[in-house]
């Protein structure tokens, strides 16, 4: 192998470990990290739906709840629903005196679904409520294709809006407060009233005998102590 054939490999060598080097330093520099803290955080419920917020309960809400804003809610119904009396059924059912009625019956002889069917009962403001929340957690294979609604407000107002046309349930009585535990009873107020660790009440000035006077006469809330011998 002449001298120029060396040349020739040992340059080849050269430049392999040049580019092996370059590579290890830039892994060095460039090396990827994980951030402290992601971006954001995605969460969903079933079926990457909106998750429903805790809040008031429906029937608390509905005590205020605002037609005027149901109606406003109700917008987003009218591509499937008229509500005027008499008006036709479209993709789904007329929803006019809807409320109160049975779950998927007349309706003009709307075609309700099998599972809808299944459901029974009536359109009471539970039932109602469960179904604007989830159609299809209230009747899975409904034909509903609406998501439904994660806001309770909303879900209240479209409520007394429905109810106003040609309705009129009563509404739900709202929850009463969380009530004290039974057996308890309220602590007295002043700190008169204290007793002090042990249970036992403080005597009363009255019954304090003067420094240097005779003990004062047992009262009739206990026994007198014997004097020590």
């Amino acid at each position: 192998m002449d001298d120029r054939s060396n040349t020739i490999i040992g340059w080849a060598l050269g430049a392999g470990i040049v580019a092996l080097g370059l590579t290890s330093l830039t892994n060095q520099i460039f090396k990827a990290h994980d951030p402290e803290k992601p971006g954001f955080v995605v969460e969903g419920g079933e079926g990457g739906g909106a998750v429903e917020k805790k809040g008031p309960a429906i029937e608390t809400l509905l005590q205020t709840a605002d037609a005027g804003k149901g109606e406003a809610v109700f917008a987003q119904c009218k591509t499937c629903h008229t509500i005027d009396a008499g008006g036709a059924n479209g993709v789904g059912p007329n929803l006019h005196g809807v409320m109160g009625e049975a779950v998927a019956t007349g309706r003009g002889g709307f075609a309700f679904s099998d599972a809808l069917k299944a459901k029974g009962g009536k359109w009471d403001w539970q039932a109602m409520n469960d179904w604007l929340t989830s159609p299809r957690k209230f009747a899975n294979g409904t034909k509903m294709s609406f998501a439904g609604l994660s806001n309770a407000e909303d879900r209240a107002n479209l409520m007394v809006y429905l109810n106003a046309q040609g309705s009129n349930l009563p509404l739900p009585a709202a929850p009463a407060p969380d009530a004290a535990p039974e057996g308890t009873t309220p602590a007295p107020a002043g700190d008169a009233a204290k007793a002090p660790p042990g249970g036992t009440m403080p005597a009363t000035d009255a019954a304090k005998a003067p420094a240097g006077g005779n003990a004062p006469a047992p009262s009739e809330a206990g026994p007198a102590t014997a004097p020590t011998k």
